[in-house]
């Protein structure tokens, strides 16, 4: 029972996550570019429930901000108008499409003009940073899903080959791979990344941010894929399936690889988690996406004016919730492991 529940509350925070963020266009309030150029570094709007009159609201509701007249030079300050505004669920806003599909124009929560709905305040260029997470989250979650996708698949298809057949095959993989471990990896990647055109657009600069991070984690699961062949394929019921004349394809379908399914399931929790971070550190660095284009990585790299840093707390929002994201897959990583461990005990049992 507990390992079941630490293993559900994790998965259930991470794939809540997972479809908020693939959601974005419900989701976030305002499109992810749209400035403001009236309440730059506004701090988050403040929900109400209680009315001037102290007459408890049925419905949330905001007062509508605008700068108020200030020094040259000073920072913007909010001032409330007196007319409340009350947050309206599924309010018809800009349109988006879904998956490329459907053209719909709901989102989750709004309000009206002239008042604004910034849940977690405006950057500098006024953009919504609650909208922004969102959709930077399409860029820095599916890239650490995507890279650990590749980095998988590779490492099976490489394992498996060199655990199965051995000889030279296996020689040559496996020397490769220590290569890859030796490597300090982040450097290289900030080398490969930076040899790369800079000059290239949002979609082709997230492919090759895929290729590379992808490219450069294989070795570690190949490593722990061919010890596990390698025990797998001398056991009793495997010779006796090649003494009868079984396909090597039939055995590695069918008896070798589901053995690897709890480590590659490990792996994964591993993995996704340090691609986020190359993904957020490359973008940080001003070597991922680019503007306008959100990311979690370029949203913090505003940190780095020290006016942000020490004024706009809000801003460290997208940290916050990476903090999350990795307790979340440290927590199911742990869970993994230790069924995986439960299961062995279990089989070392009835063999």
């Amino acid at each position: 029972m507990r390992l079941r529940l630490s293993l559900a509350v994790p998965l259930a925070l991470l794939a809540g996550i997972h479809v908020v963020v693939l959601m974005a266009v419900f989701f976030a309030p305002y499109d992810p570019v749209t400035q403001d150029r009236e309440a730059p570094n506004m701090a988050p709007t403040r929900v109400y429930w209680v009315g001037a009159d102290g007459r408890l609201w049925l419905r949330p509701f905001v007062y509508a901000s605008t700068p108020c007249d200030q020094a040259f030079g000073t920072r913007p300050q909010p001032c409330l108008a007196d007319a409340p505004y009350p947050i309206e669920f599924l309010p018809h806003g800009t349109q988006y499409r879904i998956f490329g599909w459907w053209t719909a124009d709901r989102h989750l929560l709004g309000v009206a003009a002239p008042a604004h709905l910034y849940l977690m305040g405006t950057d500098n260029y006024g953009r919504d940073v609650f909208s922004r997470m969102l959709y930077g989250g399409q860029i820095s979650l599916f890239a650490g899903l995507l890279a650990t996708t590749l980095s998988l698949c590779l490492g099976v298809l490489l394992g498996t080959f060199a655990g199965f057949y051995g000889g030279w095959s296996d020689a040559v993989i496996m020397r490769g791979a220590e290569l890859f471990l030796a490597l300090p990896w982040l450097y290289l990647l900030l080398a490969l990344r930076a040899f790369l055109p800079l000059n290239v657009g949002p979609r082709q600069t997230f492919l090759l941010l895929i290729g590379v991070i992808g490219t450069l984690g294989w070795a570690r699961p190949a490593r722990l894929v061919r010890g596990i062949v390698l025990s797998t394929k001398e056991r009793g019921h495997i010779l006796a399936a090649q003494g009868f004349g079984a396909s090597d394809l039939y055995l590695l379908r069918r008896h070798v690889l589901p053995e690897t399914r709890s480590v590659v399931l490990t792996q994964a929790s591993l993995l996704i988690p340090q691609y986020v971070l190359a993904e957020v550190t490359l973008s940080f660095l001003g070597l991922g996406v680019n503007e306008p284009v959100p990311s979690w990585g370029g949203m913090l790299a505003t940190l780095q004016q020290y006016h942000v840093l020490v004024s706009d707390w809000w801003m460290f929002f997208p940290g916050l919730l990476l903090i999350l994201v990795f307790l979340s897959y440290g927590a199911l990583s742990t869970a993994l492991q230790e069924n995986t461990a439960k299961v062995g005990v279990g089989w070392n049992e009835y063999s």
